[in-house]
């Protein structure tokens, strides 16, 4: 009997996993799919329950048989057995387990089909969510015209196919308001409160429907502000329910309390292109000459499925080729034309994003960016620096005011007004810029309400002449432009114009004195990156002037005086030609901004700096001691870059620091041999950096207390470059006290052997340090070394003796160039600490023969019960769980990335090229040239070609 007894419960679970599988299978289906069970399928899971409870009942009867009730066990339970085969049988279903709901009323909504996979990934996106306990309030969020609504409505219908009683759908918009919104919402849910007048009660009663409700999705499009969900009468949890939300905002997503976001993008080329023909008809074949211009008609739209359903409204049944060239004439405009239908209709969805931000400032920050040419990437900072020329953003200190500037620039990103992005190149900088349909509607309201005259990135060879420039104008921008010379036949009668930018005109080598004589309200003017070469006279007479820029000048080798320009704020002329400060300089007490840095200027008076007491920003070239201390002295000092002779120098500035309150942000070049056009795209990445070019700065070859090099305790980044006389940063002893540091780069260093020594461990930027790049160290030979301060017995570390202190535990980035002499670059016993290393990049490396070696370098030829004895407990599964990127570029001897086998829990691609053949896991690898290889579960599954 007990015999009997197993196969049943064996029998049973198979039924029960089996009715599990069917229950999900079914509530997947029916939650979104239009989908209904079948009827044999509600029958075959009531007599499963039923049979499930019999079984139950017979295990009690077992547990308590005599020996005279065996023979009525014995058959009752062969009849059970029986029964539950039978039922295993028929939960196949060869048919399925549903069929489609065709009998369900439906309301059709007014909506259109999308097309495409980014559709069908958001719409998958959005059924997860559903689908998902945790998850009850879903945002989906984008800019007007991507298709956020006619997403939420497939999901609308699709759920009140399944049953109508499962959904409701409130438009809120903006008449919004929370008596509104609770009738709105009552409507949708035949429920009646308009007679209690009561919003408390209202609120309760809606809350009360709701939470009977079983699985029941509230959608609520088009939501523009916050509001609290309780006033409302909106539960936040309970029976299923879930909320969905639709805005142009993210942070209303935010506030609302949404557990999800799902942002809709515009629709990449093919699949706008694949809408279009959708939309335009299938019985509207585009002959071969008119495609190429529907191609490039769709590719103004960006994307945006509004514009592309709109202009297949507009160009559905016309022939003529004439009419498709003239329509893409008007794409290529900058603004479309008020009376053409597609201008109409996606201006006027647009504009009511830029509408709703209501503060006037915000909005004047918005209409700024449009003076950029389409496509342009602006870095943010460079965007804040105009706002506050402008009076835009005017809170006092530099730092309050990039934090306000920077503050709207992320309200305008969560609106989807302008698009962010950080760039791949120079320290991963940020930049927005503007959705080509966003721009043309910025430039249409700017046009009207503020006059701006946009022609920037336009091609243009000569500046326009007098007729071109109104008198009302208030803003032009040129910039970008092959403008080569401003003559004298023009001279603009603007009385109104504040900003003027011919920034980046790079043929612009003249301008005549006359162009500036009737704007004497300027604000702001931008020269920068052009060819100028002398600057006209009518410059000192803009005494309204509040921001003069002339970066990247060059050839600019004079500039007149600027004594009558008291209203200057900010004065830039970094990396121009110029080798003498122009006259007036020490007069401009407002001065808050001054940047000189990578001009060639041959002195700076000793006691100007004093007299500028305002600044707030302040780049120079090479500057000596005794001005050093003036700039320091300068109380509302909050950025200073500047160039130090040697490591005396720097200690000064270090010694200020402690005594006074000196600047918080820094970048310090200490050496004489930085050239005027030094950049500072690795500089910038850090607020307080140290850059030390061809000087001593080994605590060894300095000699006395007053010639010791003294870091600043704060300083964040350290850069090395032409440093002979250390060989490990061990070398340098004020390290120790540098608890802040998380970047160092060392290039060019010949006698640097490896990076840290063995009795260092305990440095802080050993447990600090979340990026390091080592270029060109041409006797590196190890990571880990042993130094001459290693000398004593004590010292004589096991490298097993590395697991007791945190060594590079906060490492993210590695990289590593042209270093000839190592072969390995990990020990294994170091991966233990790697843990939060995300990029590896291995280059130019000619002996590197494996990236995880079982010895290091240096170690290779000790015996085996010294260094690299390892602990017991060292797995012979090696890791590396959060590397993400992995690059293995001119590596001719790599054998293997480790003889043992590794663990990439996050790595997804491996680039290689110009490396040997070489071992991933066992797995033979060919890499001679540039190939991406994709990584499942540690394993190379297929190169990208």
């Amino acid at each position: 009997m007990d015999e009997e007894m197993n196969k049943l419960r064996r029998k049973s679970e198979c039924l029960k996993s089996r009715e599990e599988d069917v229950e999900e299978e079914l509530k997947y289906a029916e939650c979104l799919a239009l989908k209904k069970r079948r009827k044999v399928v509600e029958n075959w899971l009531t007599n499963v329950g039923g049979i499930k409870n019999e079984v139950e009942q017979m295990e009690q009867q077992v547990q308590k048989r005599t020996w005279f009730s065996h023979p009525q066990l014995h058959n009752k339970i062969s009849r059970l057995t029986k029964r539950v085969t039978e039922l295993i049988d028929q939960g196949r279903f060869p048919e399925g387990l549903t069929l489609d709901a065709h009998g369900n009323k439906r309301v059709e909504l007014v909506t259109t089909t999308l097309v495409g996979q980014t559709f069908q990934i958001n719409k998958n996106a959005i059924r997860e969510c559903l689908m998902s306990d945790k998850v009850s309030k879903i945002g989906i969020y984008g800019m007007g015209g991507v298709g956020k609504t006619t997403l939420v409505t497939h999901i609308h219908d699709e759920l009140y196919i399944r049953s109508n009683d499962s959904v409701a759908w409130v438009t809120v918009s903006q008449n919004f308001g929370i008596r509104k919104l609770q009738n709105d919402i009552a409507t949708a849910m035949e429920l009646q409160i308009e007679n209690d007048d009561d919003e408390r009660r209202r609120a309760a009663r809606l809350a009360q429907d709701l939470r009977k409700r079983n699985n029941f999705v509230l959608i609520l499009d088009d939501v523009w502000q916050h509001f609290p969900l309780d006033r409302v009468g909106i539960p936040t949890s309970g029976n299923g329910f879930k909320l969905i939300i639709t805005s142009r905002s993210l942070e209303v997503c935010r506030r609302i309390g949404c557990e999800e976001y799902i942002k809709v993008e515009p629709l990449p080329e093919k699949e706008a292109w694949e809408l279009f023909t959708e939309k335009l008809g299938h019985d509207n074949t585009l002959s071969l000459e008119i495609e190429p211009i529907a191609k490039s008609l769709i590719k103004k739209c960006s994307g945006l499925p509004l514009a592309i359903i709109t202009m297949a409204g507009c160009m559905r049944k016309v022939e003529d080729i004439i009419e498709w060239n003239d329509a893409l004439e008007k794409m290529n405009v900058s603004v479309v034309e008020d009376d053409d239908d597609m201008g109409i209709e996606v201006f006027q969805v647009l504009k009511y994003s830029y509408d709703m931000l209501k503060d006037p400032k915000v909005q004047q920050c918005f209409l700024y960016c449009s003076l950029f040419p389409e496509d342009f990437g602006i870095q943010r900072e460079t965007l804040i620096e105009y706002f506050i020329d402008e009076r835009l953003v005017d809170r006092g200190t530099r730092y309050a005011n990039l934090n306000r500037g920077h503050t709207i620039l992320n309200k305008l990103e969560n609106v989807c007004l302008l698009e962010g992005y950080i760039g791949s190149k120079y320290g991963g900088r940020k930049y927005v810029k503007m959705h080509d349909l966003v721009r043309s509607m910025a430039i249409k309201i700017a046009r009207v309400d503020s006059r701006f005259l946009v022609e920037a990135g336009e091609g243009l060879r000569e500046i326009h002449g007098d007729e071109k420039w109104a008198e009302d104008l208030t803003k032009v921008s040129l910039m970008v432009n092959p403008i080569s010379r401003i003559p004298s036949s023009v001279s603009p009668k603007c009385p109104r114009l504040s900003t003027l930018l011919l920034n980046n005109n790079g043929p612009l080598r003249s301008i005549s004195d006359c162009f500036f004589r009737h704007m004497l309200e300027l604000n702001v003017l931008d020269l920068s990156y052009t060819g100028i070469v002398n600057l006209p006279a009518s410059i000192s007479n803009l005494v309204n002037l509040t921001a003069l820029l002339l970066k990247g000048c060059c050839t600019l080798i004079y500039i007149p005086s600027l004594e009558n320009l008291k209203a200057l704020m900010r004065l830039n002329i970094s990396q121009a030609g110029i080798t003498e400060l122009p006259q007036g300089l020490e007069m401009l007490l407002n001065l808050r901004y001054l940047n000189l840095d990578g001009t060639n200027l041959r002195r700076i008076p000793v006691g100007m700096f004093p007299k500028l007491t305002c600044l707030q920003y302040l780049a120079t070239p090479d500057i000596g001691r005794f001005t050093l201390e003036e700039v320091l002295k300068l109380k509302n000092l909050e950025f200073f870059k500047g160039q130090l002779y040697d490591i005396r120098d720097l200690n000064t500035f270090s010694n200020c620091r402690e005594n006074i309150e000196g600047p918080n942000i820094y970048i310090l070049l200490v050496g004489d041999h930085f050239k005027c056009e030094f950049f500072d795209y690795f500089l910038e990445e850090y607020d307080r950096t140290i850059f030390f070019k061809e000087c001593k700065i080994s605590s060894k070859s300095r000699v006395g207390e007053d010639s010791m090099l003294v870091l600043p305790k704060d300083v964040q980044s350290v850069q090395i470059e032409q440093c002979n006389d250390i060989s490990s940063l061990c070398d340098i002893s004020s390290l120790k006290n540098a608890t802040q540091l998380v970047s160092c780069r060392i290039h060019f260093c010949q006698g640097m052997e490896h990076v840290v020594c063995f009795c260092s461990c305990s440095f802080p930027l050993i447990r600090s340090l979340k990026s390091l790049r080592l270029e060109y160290l041409w006797e590196l030979r190890a990571l880990i070394g042993r130094g001459t301060c290693c000398a004593s017995a004590s010292s004589q570390l096991p490298a097993s003796q590395l697991l007791q202190t945190a060594i590079f535990s906060s490492l993210n980035e590695f990289v590593i160039i042209a270093c000839g002499k190592m072969k390995r670059l990990f020990m294994p016993v170091l991966l233990l600490h790697l843990k939060h290393l995300q990029v590896l990049k291995v280059q130019e490396c000619q002996e590197m023969v494996e990236i995880v070696g079982e010895t290091s370098d240096e170690d290779e030829n000790e015996d085996e019960d010294e260094e690299n004895q390892e602990p017991a407990s060292m797995s012979n599964i090696l890791a590396l769980p959060n590397l993400r990127d992995l690059q293995l570029i001119g590596l001719p001897e790599l054998k293997r990335i480790s003889s043992r086998e590794m663990v990439f829990d996050s790595l997804k691609e491996i680039f290689t090229n110009g490396c040997s053949d070489f071992l991933f896991n066992g797995q033979h690898v060919t890499a001679d040239f540039g190939t991406t290889y994709h990584v499942f579960e540690s394993r190379i599954v297929q190169p990208e070609f």
